[in-house]
């Protein structure tokens, strides 16, 4: 193990150089977050469609399933306030949907997602080692008050300027994005489907510009991805999708049985409103088309729930936004712990 590697190990108190994607919307149940923190990884819980409540409860949870550390994640994006002239055509563009999968016609929900400051002051109650966040770095307030409870701050990052940016906000450890990664781009300091940079490149770009750590992301699928991270200036790696197939996460089954079937991935804001990396089908194609007509996330996304929904519901793959990354394929239907073991013996690491 690189001496990067085991000083950020040191500092996050877990053996192996392996943190496991907090992936919100379901995959990521307590029962997974601690298996990988229990095999000594660092398994991460995405929070950012939780209520405060559920938060505190998977939070006791994990801890009633490891002492291990672990992480939460949120979301820090801007507050909705659209127009009748947004949500009108954005309404429309669904509503074909709704009328093939029996539904009522999409409608303007009673609000547009769940308050940041309460979700927040969820996991400071809660007390994870670690808090990370997607799309920017927490507010200033939010930083010092980790800062005061011995909390590391974990921010994404997609390009050098982003990750300097962060630095100077105060953020511990830098998450360093590539473009191959599943689930929804960080990117906040630009368009986030303009050039976007892969991980191989992007993560000693990014090492060269901080100071503070850099925890690697994107199309990394197993220990030769992990090893390549590590040798390119990575304390360490990230591992979504490779998660997703275990039976511990709560991936759909129609996802999962598509991460090992499906021809490939596309980007597209046309879904949630930000870019995202899925699996290509008849959704994401259709949506892409007119993406520019979809609102920012906490309107198209809370627009789109009631659709996506009813397609899981329904068995629709189809019709179900599956996020994954370029490396699909190589996902493996193990046990978290086993996976993380393999990961490991892959890498030529050792613990501690």
């Amino acid at each position: 193990m690189s001496a990067l590697a085991r000083d950020l190990c040191a500092r996050l108190g877990i053996a192996l150089p392996i943190v496991q994607a907090p992936m919100a919307g379901g995959p990521t149940t307590p029962e997974l977050v601690a298996a990988v923190s229990h095999a000594g990884g660092l398994g991460s819980l995405g929070a950012a469609m939780l209520s405060p409540a559920q938060i505190r409860e998977a939070g006791a949870r994990i801890r009633a399933l490891t002492g291990a550390p672990f992480a939460i994640n949120l979301f820090v994006l801007p507050p909705a306030s659209p127009t009748a002239d947004a949500l009108e055509p954005a309404l429309a563009r669904l509503e074909p949907f709704h009328r093939e999968l029996g539904l009522p016609a999409p409608a303007i929900p009673n609000s547009w997602g769940e308050s940041f400051d309460d979700q927040f002051a969820a996991v400071l109650e809660v007390g994870p080692a670690v808090f990370s966040t997607h799309f920017a770095a927490p507010p200033a307030a939010a930083i010092e008050a980790c800062k005061r409870r011995g909390i590391l701050v974990v921010t994404t990052a997609t390009t050098p300027a982003e990750a300097a940016a962060l630095e100077a906000a105060g953020v511990d450890i830098v998450h360093a994005q590539g473009a191959e990664a599943g689930g929804h781009r960080g990117t906040f300091l630009a368009a986030a489907d303009a050039a976007p940079i892969g991980t191989m490149a992007l993560v000693p770009m990014i090492a060269d510009a901080v100071r503070v750590p850099v925890i690697a992301s994107g199309g990394i699928m197993d220990g030769r991805g992990i090893a390549a991270a590590l040798a390119l200036g990575a304390s360490a790696a990230q591992l979504g999708t490779a998660f997703l197939a275990c039976p511990e996460a709560g991936t759909h089954p129609l996802h999962k049985q598509a991460l090992a079937q499906a021809e490939g991935t596309m980007l597209t804001r046309g879904v949630t409103g930000r870019v995202a990396r899925g699996l290509r089908n008849r959704l994401l194609e259709t949506l892409e088309r007119d993406a520019a007509a979809a609102p920012d996330y906490r309107v198209q996304n809370r627009l789109a729930g009631p659709l996506r929904a009813a397609a899981a519901q329904q068995g629709r793959a189809e019709l179900m936004a599956m996020w994954a990354g370029q490396g699909h394929r190589l996902a493996r239907a193990e046990p978290a712990a086993e996976l993380v073991a393999r990961f490991a013996r892959e890498a030529g690491l050792s613990r501690g």
